[in-house]
C-alpha cells in the first residue's frame, strides 16, 4: 500500500472514530438525564470543562492560537452565546425528550438549513440537487419523528421542536464560524466559542451550579467522557481527518453518527425505531450526502479554483 493511499484511509478512519465518539456522547447524555441531571446542567458542565481543558492544551501546544484581535471579541461573544450555547442546549434538551438517534438526525438538518440560507439570503440559484435534498430532508424528518402516526398526543412536540431548533442553531453556528476561520485557526474559534458559551451558562444558571450536585462515580465518568471524548478528542480527530481528505468527504463520512447512535441507544437504552423512522433517517442522511457532493462539485468549478489560487498567491506575497 502506497503512502498516497494510506493517508486518505487514515483520514476516513479518524473521521469514523470521531463520529462514533459523538454518537456515544449523545447516548451518554440520555443516560445522565435518566439519573436526574438536567440538560442545562450538563451543558454548563460540558462547555465549562471543555473550555478549561482546551485552554490548558492550547497554552502548552501553541499560545499564538489564544490570541485574537480586540475588535473580534464581540464576534466571538455572539458566536459563543447565540451559537455554541444554543447548539449545545437544544441538542441535549431534544435528546432528553425523544430518541437519541432522532434528535441527532434532526440536528443533521443543518446542511439543509445552510442550503436554504444560501438560496434565500446569499441569492444562490436553487439547483435540482439542492431541491431534491431539501425535499428529502423534509420527508425524512417527517418520518424520523413518527409524524405519520397522525396522533399528535403520542408525539413529543417539545422534543421535536428543540431537535429542529438544534439543526437551525448548528447551521447558524457553522455559517458564522466559517467567517471566523477565515482569519483564525479552527482551534481558536472553537476555544472562544466554548469560552463565551461557558460564561453564558454560568450566568444563566447559578455559577458552577452543575458542579454542586452530589454525583457518583458513574455519573462523573460519563460526564468526563462527554467533555473529553465527546467534545475535544472527536473535534481533534475530525480536524486531522479533514487535513487528509476533503472536508466534504469528511462531512459525508460523519453521517455515520446517527446510524451509530441508533445502534448504541438500541442496545444500551432500549430505544427502538420503527421501520418508517429508519427510512426517514436514511432520507436525511441521503440529503446530507447529496448536498455535500454538490458542494464539492461547486468548489471544484474552474472559476472558484482560479479564485482560490489567486487568493493563495496574494497571501504568499
Amino acid at each position: 500500500m502506497t503512502e498516497g493511499t494510506a493517508l486518505p484511509r487514515k483520514g476516513y478512519f479518524l473521521v469514523v472514530v470521531a463520529a462514533v465518539l459523538w454518537a456515544v456522547s449523545g447516548s451518554s447524555g440520555k443516560f445522565l438525564f435518566q439519573r436526574g441531571v438536567t440538560p442545562a446542567e450538563l451543558v454548563q458542565l460540558r462547555v465549562t470543562l471543555s473550555a478549561l481543558l482546551l485552554f490548558i492544551w492550547l497554552l502548552l501546544k501553541d499560545r499564538q492560537l489564544l490570541k485574537i484581535s480586540p475588535g473580534d471579541i464581540f464576534y466571538f461573544l455572539i458566536l459563543g452565546t447565540a451559537g455554541m450555547a444554543m447548539v449545545q442546549y437544544t441538542y441535549f434538551y431534544a435528546i432528553s425528550k425523544i430518541h437519541v438517534a432522532v434528535a441527532i438526525l434532526l440536528q443533521y438538518l443543518a446542511p439543509s438549513f445552510i442550503a436554504l440560507h444560501a438560496v434565500l439570503f446569499a441569492k444562490e440559484r436553487l439547483t435540482r440537487p439542492t431541491l431534491i435534498a431539501l425535499a428529502g430532508s423534509t420527508c425524512g424528518c417527517y418520518l424520523a419523528v413518527g409524524a405519520y402516526n397522525f396522533n399528535l398526543l403520542t408525539m413529543n412536540l417539545e422534543g421535536i421542536a428543540f431537535g429542529i431548533a438544534s439543526g437551525i442553531a448548528f447551521a447558524w453556528y457553522a455559517i458564522q464560524g466559517e467567517r471566523g476561520m477565515r482569519r483564525y485557526s479552527p482551534w481558536t474559534v472553537l476555544f472562544y466559542a466554548l469560552l463565551f458559551a461557558s460564561l453564558f451558562w454560568n450566568v444563566a444558571l447559578f455559577p458552577l451550579k452543575a458542579f454542586h450536585r452530589p454525583y457518583g462515580l458513574v455519573e462523573w465518568s460519563w460526564m468526563g467522557y462527554i467533555v473529553i471524548f465527546g467534545t475535544i478528542v472527536p473535534y481533534w480527530l475530525y480536524s486531522e481527518g479533514i487535513s487528509l481528505i476533503r472536508a466534504t468527504r469528511a462531512s459525508v463520512t460523519a453521517t455515520l453518527e446517527p446510524i451509530t447512535a441508533a445502534f448504541i441507544s438500541f442496545f444500551f437504552l432500549k430505544e427502538i425505531l420503527e421501520s418508517l423512522q429508519i427510512l426517514g433517517g436514511f432520507l436525511v442522511i441521503f440529503s446530507v450526502i447529496l448536498l455535500q457532493i454538490k458542494r464539492e462539485h461547486d468548489e471544484n468549478t474552474p472559476v472558484l479554483i482560479r479564485a482560490r489560487q489567486k487568493l493563495q498567491g496574494e497571501q504568499e506575497k
